[in-house]
């Protein structure tokens, strides 16, 4: 089995490089505005849209083309073509307010776009942590063909322990980071083959159940942080200040810390129990109502839903999972807030408060987050409840994020500090 892992590097010789990065960040939102535009004519004369093929071999003698390496100014074409064809799905499925992809122009200037580099494109020097990126033919120097990238990883990032298929400079918070695509070879087996369940939320990121046990992680420190981070902004006379930009880096790299550690610590959990399957509630309609309209959860309830990246903790979560040899599985989350999870009564009136659950069929009281993660894992695997003990559904062992050491543990163990 072939796993793939996006692994993010900061650069740290910026100074050198930036001014190439731009230059070809700049070539690459030119380059899709042409494709853009020969789609367009070939849309009205034909009323359908090329392919990525016709696209390369319509423009691959273009002057925008040439800016960048061939395989470079592929992917940008291959990207528009992409981008045409998410338009044309959501079209299908009924989606009237799907506008195609537009243009990548900011008045007379063009944004830097992401900028791929293929096998023959980049070379990478893993000795000086150092990737030589290729330029395109008109924008090569008497003495530079390439842009030079030092770079710094994470230090529990090894590269030469994959296969690395791409690099991307990405331009966010106005500054250039390197994206390596690498690839591969894994077969681990399954700790087990128990089953645990996964009920997302807010106030508790996540409840996850084991059928007997359960561990809460309480989203304290993803609020405080939204908060801090708030306020903080607030301040900034002007929203790309460098002071502002230098707060939204910071936030965004302590949330992705966050939700790194907290899918390891869950999977670990999982290996020690022996869980073979992780069943997660599937949250992608929890911002639309029936009618496809955005949901109004009040002032504070929509900030929280709207920094609330459940489905970046899901994709994360499935990764670190498969390291494991664990399958993740994703079910509705229908009725599992109202369904007792001891009886299956179905009730919306027994959820009496936020955080507690009463069944009045069979006085079972439970967390009502706790019941929900019991309800989702037994989507999967069904198990009687009539003779078990349910005392574990209504005291969850609570695991907090330790700022000090940058892990979750049992909320004994943890002294928590503001940030």
């Amino acid at each position: 089995m072939r796993t793939h892992r996006t692994f993010e590097a900061s650069i740290t010789n910026p100074r050198q490089v930036s001014d190439d990065l731009d230059q070809l960040g700049r070539a690459a939102s030119k380059l899709w505005n042409v494709g853009r535009y020969y789609a367009q004519e070939q849309w009205d004369e034909t009323g359908e849209i090329p392919d990525d093929g016709e696209l390369k071999s319509e423009l691959k003698g273009h002057e925008r083309y040439t800016d960048l390496h061939s395989q470079s100014s592929q992917r940008v074409l291959e990207e528009l073509a992409e981008a045409f064809n998410g338009w044309f799905a959501k079209r299908r499925n009924g989606d009237s307010r799907a506008r195609p992809p537009g243009y990548r122009k900011r008045g007379d200037s063009h944004p830097r776009s992401t900028v791929s580099f293929k096998a023959a494109g980049f070379k990478q020097d893993a000795q000086f942590t150092r990737v030589r990126l290729s330029k395109g033919r008109n924008l090569k120097e008497h003495r530079s063909d390439f842009v030079l990238c030092e770079y710094e990883l994470r230090p529990d990032v090894d590269l030469s322990e994959w296969d690395i298929q791409q690099v991307r400079a990405v331009h966010k918070y106005d500054e250039w980071r390197l994206h390596f695509i690498c690839r591969k070879s894994i077969d681990p087996e399954p700790p087990g083959d128990e089953t645990a369940g996964i009920d997302l939320g807010i106030s508790n990121v996540a409840a996850l159940s084991f059928g007997g046990e359960s561990i809460l992680f309480p989203g304290n420190a993803l609020k405080e942080d939204e908060y801090y981070f708030g306020r903080k902004k607030a301040k900034c006379d002007d929203s790309r200040s460098n002071e502002r930009l230098r707060l939204d880096r910071k936030r965004t790299e302590r949330r992705t810390h966050f939700l790194h550690t907290l899918s390891k610590h869950i999977v670990s959990e999982c290996v020690e129990r022996g869980v073979g399957t992780i069943v997660i509630g599937d949250l992608g309609g929890i911002r639309d109502d029936d009618n496809g309209e955005s949901c109004n959860w009040g002032k504070h309830g929509n900030l929280d839903l709207h920094g609330w990246a459940f489905d970046r903790l899901t994709s994360i979560l499935d990764y670190k999972a498969e390291a494991e040899g664990i399958d993740l599985t994703v079910e509705s989350e229908r009725d599992t807030s109202k369904t007792c999870s001891a009886c299956g009564t179905k009730d919306g009136n027994q959820r009496v408060e936020r955080g507690l659950y009463v069944c009045e069929e069979c006085d079972t009281v439970a967390n009502a987050d706790v019941n929900g993660a019991e309800n989702i894992r037994r989507k999967v695997t069904p198990s009687p409840s009539e003779d078990r003990s349910n005392g574990w559904l209504a005291q969850p062992s609570v695991h907090l994020f330790d700022r000090n050491g940058g892990r979750f543990a049992p909320r004994e163990q943890v002294v928590d500090c503001k940030p």
